[in-house]
């Protein structure tokens, strides 16, 4: 079966299926539509100056062939990959699942790609795989977290391009960072909850370096103020599993709180399912708080107090900064603290 377009002669006709073959470079493309090499760029690129005719031919070439555009090679002279990385430590908590949807977004209407990389929690692993993501010559790089090693953070300022940290608050970011204090959102649950007067508190916490810092500030919240407070810390990343297990280990070792703090909300849907498990009702015996505001937490039964975060705030925000960055009109040194929002409902 032949493609052509209306019109065309024989010499336009591209290869049958057969001919055609694996690793097509742009030359196979305009041999087998019968134009030259620049005419199937100006099809790619600017179609609005190929005629109707030909941009239909070249279409249906690439869609037959399967050809790819090497980026890379046409972005030498530019030095620009229209490429931005983002690392983030999970997708299995999904409390980043919406920072990166509306980073990857605003990103793509801007005409970038989004390459996702994730890294996990330990930063040896975060810094072998930025390692292999600068090696592809980013426009940009998007981080989770303020902390990194000493090479990396050398690796990165070198390589001269825009970064925007997230998740994390600090007055000396790399570049650019979009963020909250943990410490403060830990400090204001251990407020509320001391203001509901509520004398017998646990923490429940992921023992990755964020969540620690949000049960450090929860921790200096209640400082001396007659409260009693324990903590158990679990694997990272949370789960279901690791709240349950979590209250489990406090009872069993005989402390009966009156209050949970979890670093996550779906540790806090953990503390939830154990509670009813053990005739628990919440929050007359046990009042429960998670962290990030996920979906979820407004429509279960009874729906989760929860510190909310603008997550695909931080997304949007962080796209902003780079695009203007990439287009040279942004600043360095730029802070963006969304803060955080301590909200009742039914679970305390």
């Amino acid at each position: 079966m032949s493609i052509s377009g209306p019109g065309r002669s024989r010499r336009a006709n591209p290869a049958s299926a057969e001919e055609i073959q694996f690793n097509v470079t742009i030359t196979d493309v305009a041999k087998l539509a019968g134009v030259s090499r620049m005419t199937v760029s100006r099809a790619l690129n600017k179609p609005e100056l190929v005629n109707e005719t030909t941009l239909e031919t070249v279409r249906r070439v690439v869609e037959r062939t399967g050809y790819v555009p090497n980026m890379l090679a046409g972005s030498l002279s530019s030095r620009r990959s229209h490429m931005v990385a983002a690392i983030v430590p999970s997708i299995t908590n999904s409390i980043f699942v919406d920072t990166v949807q509306a980073f990857t977004d605003r990103l793509w209407e801007a005409g970038y790609q989004v390459m996702l990389g994730l890294a996990g929690y330990p930063p040896t692993r975060e810094e072998a795989l930025l390692s292999e993501v600068l090696s592809r010559r980013p426009d940009a790089v998007y981080l989770t977290g303020i902390t990194h090693t000493p090479s990396i953070r050398q690796k990165l300022l070198r390589a001269q391009i825009p970064i925007v940290e997230t998740w994390d608050l600090t007055s000396t970011p790399l570049d650019m960072l979009v963020g909250f204090s943990h410490e403060g959102a830990g400090e204001a649950v251990a407020q509320y909850l001391l203001g509901k007067r509520f004398r017998r508190l646990a923490g429940i916490s992921a023992d990755d370096e964020r969540a620690r810092r949000r049960q450090a500030g929860f921790l200096r919240g209640v400082g001396n103020r007659r409260a009693e407070v324990r903590t158990v810390f679990v694997p990272a990343p949370s789960s279901l599993q690791l709240g349950r297990q979590g209250l489990a280990s406090l009872i069993e070792e005989g402390f009966d709180p009156q209050a949970v703090f979890c670093s996550s909300d779906l540790l806090a849907l953990g503390v939830l399912e154990e509670a009813r498990a053990r005739k628990l009702t919440v929050p007359d015996e046990l009042a429960i708080v998670g962290f990030g505001g996920l979906d979820f937490t407004e429509h279960i039964h009874p729906a989760l107090s929860s510190v909310v975060i603008d997550r695909r705030g931080i997304g949007e925000k962080a796209a902003q900064l780079l695009i203007k960055r990439l287009q040279g009109a942004g600043s360095r040194d730029v802070v963006v603290d969304v803060g955080y929002k301590v909200v009742e409902r039914g679970t305390s």
